[in-house]
């Protein structure tokens, strides 16, 4: 028998090309099902605060890294930890969006993992800090120096942050430090400002090879508008603003915190005047009317900065327990209307050598020796003068940090609020100083509080 043909629908053996046909189309819908990875990285998006989550830790705890969160102007009765690497928290009005801790939350915004970004926004009343970007952590809550208790480092424990960036952040009112990066690496503080803090305005602490840009802040009405304990190597401070605090900038040594000595530096073209303001909080040191202090600060490069009208002294050298100030050159600085412009009062426990003094326009140096002690310096280890020699000022008592006048509207953040930007890069492009000059009281004056 002649097999009949299956005219029914095409050519013969059509409908079993079809079958198969479907069946391909099937397994490749399911293979491609099963190739969509939830851990396969996706385009970056944008989550917004109240829109897509009510909170702004809702959000956060949303993102996934490469997001930007998003939060409209409010207050934000909150603490927010940012445990994702490589967000995005950003303000849309840096002094509309507040994060408010209404004087008893720790932490404004707690950063705890690499390559984030915290930006256009402000945060205030916080009874630890503002922001606290540290490797100390327990995966939950900080551990840093004066927070919840202090353990002491482990690198292997405790590696440092890499990469993170401050920018047009606004801190005022919080009861330790406003900006604060603590065993953390290649990472920048700019175009910020802190005010009110009962520590430090901005803070960069415990860091070997730091990589860290402080650049255009400005620091007022805190007891110490910038310090640096135990951060060397790579860290840079410029263009910022501190005046008006009971303490301009200090770099320390400090043997509660890993990495002593502090070391390597850079201080260029910044001002730091003025600095014995009634109205802020009241330091434990009881330090008052001092520019720069160096406590056990080795090889710093303190150059092309105006330091004028700390009643005090415009930098004072001394050494930290043990540990001296050694190898620290200041050049091409401008001193004015100080109490004493330079004075070294290194104890004979650990006397000072290879300091000196080149181009800097001074009118008193003690001992008047380190005046005419060009660089590079060289010679023994010698005390200095008696504190007795420095003048005797009256210390005003200090205010609640809570109570400190809040500044002006700051500036916002240059560009798109809304635009998504590329991971942070691996280093900081570090600005060129070859040609740095000493700032005009002037500087930043149009984000300071008057009167």
């Amino acid at each position: 028998m002649t097999p009949r043909s299956d005219h029914r629908g095409g050519r013969p053996g059509s409908r079993g090309r079809t079958a198969l046909f479907l069946t391909a189309l099937s397994m490749a819908a399911s293979i491609a099902a099963c190739g969509s990875d939830p851990d396969t990285p996706s385009a970056p998006r944008t989550i917004t605060v109240p829109g897509d989550a009510a909170t702004i830790q809702a959000a956060v705890s949303k993102a996934r890294p490469g997001d930007l969160v998003l939060v409209s102007a409010g207050r934000y009765t909150e603490s927010v930890t940012i445990s994702t690497p490589d967000i995005t928290l950003r303000g849309t009005d840096r002094n509309a969006v507040v994060i408010d801790g209404e004087g008893v939350r720790p932490q404004g915004v707690l950063v705890i993992a690499d390559g984030v970004r915290v930006q256009n926004l402000t945060v205030t009343s916080h009874t630890f800090n503002g922001v606290l970007v540290t490797g100390l952590h327990d995966g939950n809550s900080a551990s840093a120096h004066g927070v919840s208790g202090y353990e002491k480092l482990d690198p292997e424990k405790f590696p440092p942050i890499q990469r993170f960036a401050v920018n047009s952040v606004t801190a005022t009112n919080n009861g330790l430090y406003g900006l604060y990066a603590f065993n953390s690496q290649h990472g920048e503080i700019t175009d910020s400002y802190a005010s009110g803090s009962a520590d430090s305005g901005i803070y960069v602490g415990q860091c070997r090879g730091c990589d860290i840009l402080v650049a255009d802040n400005v620091a007022e009405r805190n007891a110490i508008g910038f310090e640096n304990a135990n951060a060397s190597d790579s860290l840079v401070l410029t263009g910022n603003r501190f005046s008006g605090n009971r303490v301009g900038m200090t770099l320390i040594s400090n043997y509660q915190e890993a990495f002593q000595p502090q070391r390597s530096t850079t201080v260029a073209g910044n001002l730091i005047s003025d600095n014995s303001g009634a109205q802020t909080p009241a330091q434990a040191d009881g330090a008052f009317g001092l520019g720069i202090g160096v406590a056990g600060g080795q090889t710093n490069d303190i150059r092309a900065n105006t330091v004028t009208g700390n009643p005090y002294a415009g930098l004072v050298l001394r050494g930290t327990e043990d540990i001296s100030a050694t190898g620290n050159t200041i050049t091409h600085n401008t001193f004015g209307d100080n109490g004493v412009d330079i004075a070294d009062v290194s104890s004979t426990r650990s006397p000072s050598s290879g300091n000196c003094l080149t181009d800097n326009r001074t009118q008193t140096v003690l001992p008047a020796s380190l005046g005419s002690t060009a660089c590079p310096a060289t010679g023994p280890a010698a005390a200095g003068v008696p504190l007795t020699d420095l003048p005797q000022l009256q210390v005003p008592a200090g205010i609640s940090f809570l109570k400190v006048p809040l500044p002006p509207a700051q500036p916002g953040l240059a560009g798109d609020p809304t635009a998504i930007p590329a991971p942070l890069p691996p280093a900081v492009a570090m600005p060129d100083l070859s040609g740095v000059t000493a700032p005009p009281a002037e500087l930043l004056a149009d984000r300071i509080l008057t009167g």
